[in-house]
């Protein structure tokens, strides 16, 4: 039987190929001889007690002005049929993509999606930190302006970041002479995290990558001068690192706890020595590692993902 995987993604089109990781596990999908079926989250839907979803098949190449091409006409496929799914869309975790993980949810277990529904849509990715708090700076949610104004007079300099948001976006530093309540009241219809500014931000945000809770490698995001933002969609400046701080050491308690919850593939983010996010949804930074390190982190994700799953 052909294998097949299926990848649910914003417009393909749209994709920056220079920091796509859903382009480089498809891209080794295809060296391994899977078929590729590439769909937009819109396009899943529910029919004849079936999980199905409309969409192309695509062929991908190394090149960044002819990276992908249609390989067939708009068509529906049953998902079931699929070896594995990728859950790739880019947040906001907003009730659309809860509702992805619901139909996700409904596939038969020989198909794998990959981070698992479940899991994802339960590891909301700022909040689930707190499952780890020894290693979290000072932090509070919530949705109070008085709270927020009495936690930045304790720790004198905080960051704050919408709970469901992605790339940076939203995210404000604050000291007690700046503080702007107005500023933040556009935020506050759901409660937003509020942390202690951490100042080793200036040797980076580390982006540490897990496969099935196993170390693969990482990359320091710098922000570039006068900017609070690391993430390289907002800018951030990839630079080589290793284990530092305490990584490896968040690292040891996460890795085995992440497999326990079926999270294979997994994204922390560490500045200085604490833990601020673990990214499930869609986490990047593979194509980063691989430039900085010559390695091919996603035939490490294959290689790891076919053993999982005795598909070599």
């Amino acid at each position: 039987m052909k294998k097949k995987i299926a990848i649910q993604m914003d417009k393909i089109e749209s994709i920056d190929y220079k920091f796509d990781t859903s382009f480089l596990i498809g891209y080794e999908a295809q060296q391994r001889n899977y078929d590729i079926f590439y769909y937009n989250p819109n396009d899943l839907i529910i029919k004849n007690n079936n999980v199905q979803a409309t969409g192309f098949y695509v062929k991908l190449n190394l090149d960044e002005n002819d990276y992908f091409k249609y390989d067939s006409e708009k068509i529906k496929v049953d998902l079931k049929n699929y070896n594995f799914i990728f859950l790739r869309q880019d947040p906001p975790f907003d009730m659309n993509y809860i509702t992805s993980t619901y139909i996700l949810d409904l596939l038969p277990k020989t198909t794998k999606v990959i981070n698992n529904p479940t899991a994802v849509r339960n590891a909301t990715e700022k909040l689930f930190t707190f499952n780890f708090k020894e290693f979290m700076p000072p932090t509070i949610v919530t949705r109070n302006i008085n709270d927020i104004s009495k936690f930045l007079n304790n720790v004198e300099e905080i960051i704050t970041k919408p709970l469901y948001g992605n790339g940076g976006v939203g995210i404000h530093r604050f000291n007690k002479r700046n503080f702007n309540p107005d500023i933040l009241k556009k935020y506050l219809d759901l409660p937003i995290m509020i942390q202690k500014y951490i100042k080793e931000i200036d040797q980076g945000d580390r982006r540490i990558i897990l496969i099935d809770g196993e170390y693969c490698g990482s990359v320091s995001r710098i922000p570039k001068d006068g900017d609070i933002k690391a993430n390289f969609h907002a800018g951030g400046i990839p630079y080589k690192t290793d284990l530092v701080f305490r990584d490896k050491e968040i690292i040891d308690i996460l890795g085995p706890k992440l497999r326990k919850f079926d999270l294979f593939f997994v994204g922390i983010d560490v500045i200085g020595n604490y833990l601020t996010e673990i990214n499930v949804t869609s986490p990047t930074g593979i194509k980063q590692i691989n430039t900085l390190n010559n390695v091919s982190l996603e035939k490490v994700f294959w290689d790891k993902l076919e053993a999982k799953y005795k598909l070599v």
